[in-house]
């Protein structure tokens, strides 16, 4: 599955899409707690630099760097989605963290030039129409030098877990849409050969990649809600007709059943960890 065009990309998450990520926001946190720690290490403690995080979400990555700043840093989150930064915006000012927020692309938005010197994200990067004009956008916000750490999926094979819904779903929903892997989405950079293309025609260098398998887990009480509010399933829930959604729910429900562990759903994130200097 793919996301549209940027206008359809921002449509979606500032919709439905959107709205579920603000109302799942403690079991998402819960379920990427792993890989925050991936993004969050890239900044050492006390330092005084700007950060920028994309693809902030609702702010959980980026709280938890601007609370690893000293008290002259700066961490910024940037999203396309409104409902998420609205959402980012009140936990930082619940939790009294130094961090601020922009709506907006990414991948255009107008920087202050040369104003960062770290640019992390936590799977917010997978989803541009164009990475190599979106990475150079974001090179152009970064001073010379500058670090990128980013955390992505690796391939679909290797995450069973994420496209365990859909498979299960596909009999009954033959209008569910295929995941185009040449297309943006969840497992767009998977291919570490195009991420270094893209990052080196980006203006990024001393690119390395290095794998990752993170254990992960959410309440087994939780499962049902995930897979028909979440993801590609999720989002295709509310054109499923009334009267076979108690199967289908049903059927998904049993695919999940090698994850089950009692009171846990567990699983292992396979992905890359993405390290990069500004040209």
């Amino acid at each position: 599955m793919t996301y549209g065009t940027e206008d359809e990309q921002a449509a979606r998450w500032n919709g439905r899409a959107g709205n579920v990520w603000v109302e799942e926001q403690a079991l998402l946190d819960g379920l990427l707690a792993p890989m925050e720690e991936l993004v969050v290490e890239a900044v050492p403690a006390g330092h005084r630099g700007r950060v920028l995080d994309v693809g902030c979400g609702t702010g959980g990555t980026t709280v938890a760097v601007a609370r690893r700043l000293g008290a002259e840093g700066r961490c910024v989150g940037v999203d396309v989605s409104q409902p998420m930064v609205d959402a980012a915006r009140a936990r930082a000012e619940r939790e009294g963290a130094p961090a601020s927020f922009v709506r907006a692309d990414a991948a255009e938005y107008a920087f202050e030039p040369a104003v960062f010197d770290t640019v992390v994200s936590r799977f917010g990067v997978m989803f541009f129409n164009d990475p190599v004009g979106a990475f150079a956008n974001l090179r152009r916000a970064a001073e010379d030098g500058a670090r990128l750490r980013c955390v992505v999926w690796r391939g679909a094979e290797e995450n069973p877990f994420m496209t365990t819904a859909e498979r299960a779903a596909a009999p009954f929903l033959p209008g569910l849409p295929a995941r185009d892997p040449d297309g943006p989405g969840q497992f767009a950079f998977a291919d570490p050969d195009r991420v270094r293309d893209v990052l080196a025609r980006g203006g990024w260098a001393d690119v390395g990649i290095t794998p990752f398998d993170a254990p992960c887990a959410l309440p087994t009480a939780d499962l049902v809600r995930y897979f028909t509010r979440l993801g590609p399933l999720g989002q295709f829930m509310p054109e499923v007709p009334e009267e076979i959604r108690p199967r289908l729910v049903e059927t998904v429900r049993a695919a999940f059943e090698p994850y089950v562990h009692g009171p846990e759903v567990r699983f292992t994130a396979a992905g890359w960890t993405i390290d990069a200097r500004a040209r």
